[in-house]
């Protein structure tokens, strides 16, 4: 594998392509109704905002999932172990591993897998400066796919790191494949700690998704600047809003960008209509019963070895054990 050196991290550019962001914009676009992937709301732009977003008074997973990690900090690290390897996906500015790699007093690894390269970069070299005693990889990588990592001779064991409910933006069928592709990446017995949003009241979720500074609707439309950029699009960021609701029947949140008005938006040859108030769907999060979750566990190649919860059951932080 070809790691380069920068700075105190070693880097592994698995270089997602440009042209598959190209061509799922395209095929999303064509569709009805049409769509995009929340992957490529990770931008440098984009994963910066979502760190905005983790400290919003409304938006209630991160400060209740990293409340639940700190209140079990001894018990979570007793299931981590001595000296591990941790994989984090989408690791963004690797602020939860944190809250983890402080309990950790002797050598380890950490490889913090997020598809925004220069992020990542920057995340991983301000962690590595923190904590000198472990060995950060930074893979640019996109973690919906099927990937290769590094091997360690004189690693113990491997504990996949999944946090913020990331689980909740796969369509079930995606959530499953995603899970399968992560547990080819452990041994038996390696383990996989999941933050994983549950399902409530819609009047608690939808003011995660709605905030009253906007912050939500900025990242949410930060997409259509993404693609201005990268693929020369011509989206008008201003004739379009975001849009944030819970659907029952599927047990998710939705969020979509509504067109203002009717409108042509091009990509080289390629033209999309839009018609007043069409949606583009951005993002699902689906919320988990224990039904929902644990049958995705034993699908995939995992035991549930420990549970653990808020007071107000709003999250869940899950060790499993690959089977």
């Amino acid at each position: 594998m070809n790691l380069k050196q920068i700075k105190q991290i070693k880097l592994l550019d698995l270089q997602p392509k440009l042209s598959s962001f190209k061509e799922e914009v395209i095929n999303g676009l064509n569709a009805y109704p049409k769509y995009l992937s929340p992957k490529f709301f990770y931008d440098e732009e984009g994963s910066k905002l979502f760190e905005l977003i983790c400290q919003l008074d409304e938006y209630y997973p991160t400060r209740t999932e990293i409340g639940i990690i700190e209140d079990n900090m001894d018990e979570i690290a007793a299931f981590i172990g001595k000296k591990p390897t941790i994989i984090e996906f989408g690791s963004g500015a690797s602020e939860k591993i944190r809250h983890i790699v402080d309990q950790i007093d002797q050598h380890a690894v950490y490889m913090a897998i997020d598809i925004s390269k220069e992020f990542l970069i920057e995340s991983a070299n301000n962690l590595s400066e923190q904590y000198p005693h472990i060995d950060v990889y930074a893979i640019c990588a996109d973690f919906t796919k099927r990937i290769k990592l590094p091997q360690f001779s004189d690693q113990t064991h491997r504990v996949a790191f999944f946090p913020g409910s990331t689980i909740g933006n796969f369509d079930p069928p995606d959530a499953l494949s995603f899970m399968k592709n992560s547990r080819g990446l452990l041994e038996t017995g390696d383990g996989f700690l999941i933050g994983i949003d549950l399902h409530k009241k819609t009047e608690l979720l939808e003011p995660a998704y709605n905030d009253a500074e906007g912050v939500t609707a900025q990242f949410n439309l930060n997409i259509l600047n993404r693609m201005n950029s990268e693929l020369d699009m011509d989206f008008n960021p201003d004739t379009f809003e975001h849009l944030a609701f819970y659907n029952q029947r599927f047990k998710r949140i939705e969020m979509h960008l509504r067109s203002k008005i009717d409108q042509v938006v091009s990509l080289e040859d390629y033209s999309f209509e839009f018609s007043e108030n069409e949606t583009i769907h951005t993002e699902s999060s689906y919320k988990y019963t224990d039904k929902m979750m644990n049958e995705l566990f034993r699908r995939s190649g995992f035991v549930l070895a420990k549970s653990w919860r808020d007071k107000d059951n709003l999250f869940s932080v899950n060790y499993l054990e690959a089977v």
